[in-house]
């Protein structure tokens, strides 16, 4: 997906997770201040969330949110000028554009204050 609001893209790429279920980055969007600042938002598509026959409880997916964070997410901030305050990581059973609403779609977000090589959660 090329997004004209994101930084990145490589739609399709695996990433594993702890959890071993199929997630894929869709992209990061930088371009969208949190409520700290700088943000970095990275996407993932996770069909095994889905509300409707997903396998994969948000339990489970939240440690696959934090592994997320500290093995994909901070590697690629890293040296690439200011560093975010914050990092979201998104979890959703398909693709869904960037700000638009979806209500059909199971859809999981975490928060992480970065601190060094460190994803330290915080609650929404």
């Amino acid at each position: 997906m090329t997004d004209p609001n994101t930084s990145e893209s490589a739609e399709g790429v695996l990433v594993p997770v702890p959890s071993g279920q199929e997630v894929r980055f869709v992209d990061v969007v930088m371009n969208a201040p949190g409520p700290d600042g700088l943000t970095a938002r990275f996407r993932f598509v996770a069909p095994a969330i889905a509300k409707d026959g997903g396998t994969v409880g948000f339990d489970v997916a939240a440690g696959d949110m934090e592994h997320l964070c500290k093995n994909f997410a901070l590697p690629r901030i890293a040296g690439t000028g200011p560093v975010p305050s914050q990092i979201v990581i998104s979890l959703s059973d398909r693709d869904v554009p960037f700000g638009e609403a979806a209500p059909e779609a199971t859809q999981f977000f975490e928060a992480y204050r970065v601190e060094g090589d460190a994803c330290i959660w915080e609650a929404f």
